[in-house]
């Protein structure tokens, strides 16, 4: 006899399934398994596939969990009640977000050298300024452009004025508005420099992309610190100008200009007046209208500078310092008036009031032509602003200046051919990294184990959750094979999906898998087969950010369709860790699993780099939780992301701050012992 009748129907299962049916032994062997009450599964990956495709989670109310969960994480707009605390805290907080956010990892010599810039060119107008044309060092071999607008008689120390763009891309720092803008300050006797801004005009590069900014964060230096290093050389630029007057130093600028205004006028003091145009809003603004795309770019919102902190903090900052604030009415894409002055405006009113400088808080509703712009209305706005605060006859009108428009290329400086870009700075900090070696011996490596996986839940900002319930939301049972379909609710107010299967026949204590796949669970039938045909229970899970739970579902005018991984990026701006919660939703799902009389420990199959990272996490946090990990389609090292490169908007949760700089997968494999970890396909490295 092939099989002995006493097995059980799991035992059964295992041994059949290590047979093909079409042979006289197969044939023989399966009418055994008859005779012995055996029912063989015949899960095929087509039925199964459409098991796992039915829907559980709506992608609107996916969101909805989400921007409800990063609601709840916004700070309310400070309220101080005393202006020497709040001087005092002003003080510490600027500190904190330069030192431990901003400049994270950054080399001290590269973020205090002075400012490096060389003039290439002069242009004489004969109307009453000239244009010199400045190329400057951001850091070591990353060089940007600027225009000096200077006025053509310079008696002692004038007012100077950083004006950056937005995102006005081919122009870049040729777009008309501002250069009308720089002009007239030059002819009323202002200094304005005017920056080229990364991504835009000559820093038009595709790898300057502003979605290129987190793999900064990947290799350990902060996103926010090339942005910010980029716009303060400018002001560095000003400040040793011997014809500026240090004590009237302004800033201004529209848009993603708006939102370099307030960021460094708020944090570096030597902005005396600022005047942000439609730049940013509260987050809590931008979370609970969301019309228009407004979620912004990754520098908009920097890992972890929104903990504890919102952007009416940095309003704050500005308190007693003259600040102008203009929005636009029926702006078409972002922050529209009247949705942002009552956390940003109204609210820090009390705090310029403490300090007797009400007067010196405005703004300014925009209503011609009322959408995004920096047009005729605000920049007179602006001219009395800066005019009334720099002691400077009032402007009140504009000087017409559009005949002296330049192109761009009139404007062009030139950048070296060699000049880095975000990727390529990425890499080449990435190559300065080392990383301790593994210990040989197994006591030193026990020890080290324990140090790296604090450092680990540290990293990914770990925090545990538990399944609050599991609702199963859909069952099939027929062909021998049983299905149910869950949704599991957290303790966190998130949740995840998963489609649970197993043969009829087999035990409750079958072993368990849980198949992971970066294209959802959907995407699993042929692993999922494959599982149940060897009698085990098997649960397909869709953790956060992956499936059919998360698809794009909104479309704004401005940035087009609203992707997850906006959402990711505000989770690390929250200060939250997209891979820790996603480690955090397996291990509690995992926890779940094991009900009384069910295996302990539990088998994992992984398709794609996305959920392979996610899982190494998890086990390396939990190394008891999981017996195997088996890898398809994987990746062998992170460096893969940069050399690929792989885009943010593929893998949000991999660019996790510091994670390349302490961690690469050898180290997690190490961590997941005593797990079994196997790479069975991996996909190739791009060649050179």
């Amino acid at each position: 006899m092939l099989i002995d009748l006493k097995t059980t129907a799991a035992g059964g299962l295992k041994a059949a399934s290590r047979f093909r049916w079409n042979g006289p032994l197969g044939a023989a062997t399966l009418l055994i398994l008859m005779v012995a009450g055996v029912t063989f599964p015949q899960a095929d990956p087509e039925r199964t596939g459409k098991i796992l495709e039915a829907g559980i989670l709506p992608p609107e109310v996916a969101i909805y969990q989400l921007r409800e969960y990063l609601i709840n994480r916004v700070a309310p707009p400070p309220a101080p009640t005393d202006s020497a605390e709040w001087s005092a805290q002003s003080k510490h907080l600027r500190d904190r977000l330069l030192r431990e956010i901003a400049f994270h990892g950054w080399p001290a010599e590269w973020v205090n050298a002075p400012p490096k810039f060389e003039e290439v060119g002069v242009i004489e107008t004969g109307k009453g300024y000239r244009m010199r044309k400045l190329r400057y060092e951001v850091v070591p071999g990353f060089m940007s452009t600027a225009i000096l607008y200077e006025p053509e008689k310079l008696v002692g120390r004038v007012p100077a004025i950083v004006n950056v763009n937005g995102h006005v891309f081919e122009p870049g720092k040729a777009i008309e508005y501002k250069q009308e803008r720089c002009i007239n300050f030059a002819k009323r006797g202002i200094m304005a420099l005017n920056l080229e801004w990364l991504g835009m005009g000559e820093l038009g590069q595709p790898e300057n992309a502003h979605w290129f900014a987190p793999f900064l964060d990947f290799v350990g230096t902060h996103e926010l610190g090339l942005f910010y290093l980029e716009m303060r050389r400018g002001l560095d630029y000003l400040d040793n100008h011997p014809n500026v007057d240090r004590a009237r130093l302004g800033m201004t600028g529209l848009s993603g200009g708006g939102w370099q205004t307030i960021i460094l006028s708020a944090l570096d003091e030597r902005v005396s007046v600022s005047v942000p145009v439609a730049g940013f809003s509260s987050n809590r603004t931008r979370l609970e209208v969301n019309q228009f795309g407004d979620l912004g770019d990754p520098e908009q919102f920097p890992t972890d500078m929104y903990d504890g902190v919102d952007l009416p903090h940095l309003v704050g900052l500005r308190a007693p310092r003259p600040t102008l604030l203009i929005y636009n009415a029926e702006d078409d894409a972002c922050f529209r008036a009247s949705l942002v002055k009552p956390l940003v405006f109204d609210a820090l009113r009390p705090t310029f009031r403490l300090f007797g400088k009400e007067d010196a808080f405005g703004w300014h509703e925009n209503t011609d032509p009322s959408t995004h712009n920096y047009q005729l209305d605000n920049r007179l706005q602006a001219y009395r602003f800066f005019s009334k605060y720099f002691n400077l006859p009032l402007i009140e009108s504009e000087i017409p200046s559009a005949a002296e428009i330049k192109s761009v290329d009139e404007l062009r400086v030139g950048l070296p051919e060699n000049n880095l870009t975000i990727l390529g700075l990425a890499r080449k900090l990435a190559a300065g990294i080392s990383r301790p070696p593994i210990p040989a011996d197994d006591s030193s490596r026990t020890s080290w184990a324990i140090s790296e996986r604090k450092s680990l839940r540290t990293l990914v900002r770990y925090k545990p959750v538990s399944v609050a319930s599991a609702w199963a939301v859909g069952i099939t049972k027929n062909k021998g094979i049983e299905s149910k379909s869950y949704l599991f609710h957290l303790n966190n107010g998130l949740s995840a999906t998963g489609v649970w299967l197993k043969a009829i026949a087999s035990p409750d204590d079958a072993p368990v898998t849980i198949v992971l796949n970066d294209r959802g669970k959907k995407a699993s039938g042929v692993e999922v087969s494959d599982r149940v045909n060897r009698g085990e229970q098997v649960l397909a899970l869709d953790l956060m950010f992956t499936g059919e739970d998360w698809k794009q579902i909104t479309q704004g005018p401005f940035y087009g369709p609203i992707g997850p991984y906006l959402y990711a990026q505000i989770l690390h701006g929250l200060g939250d860790r997209p891979l820790g919660m996603e480690a955090a939703q397996l291990i509690a799902i995992a926890h779940w699993l094991q009900q009384p009389g069910r295996p302990q420990r539990m088998r994992l199959e992984i398709s794609g780099m996305r959920n392979q990272v996610s899982a190494l996490v998890a086990s390396a946090l939990q190394p008891d939780l999981f017996s195997v990990l088996v890898v398809h389609e994987g990746i062998l090292s992170l460096g893969y992301i940069l050399e690929a490169p792989v885009t943010f908007q593929e893998a949000p949760e991999l660019f996790c701050l510091d994670l390349y700089k302490q961690f690469d997968l050898d180290r997690l494999m190490v961590l997941a012992a005593p797990a079994k970890v196997t790479v069975e396909k991996f996909v190739e490295s791009p060649k050179k």
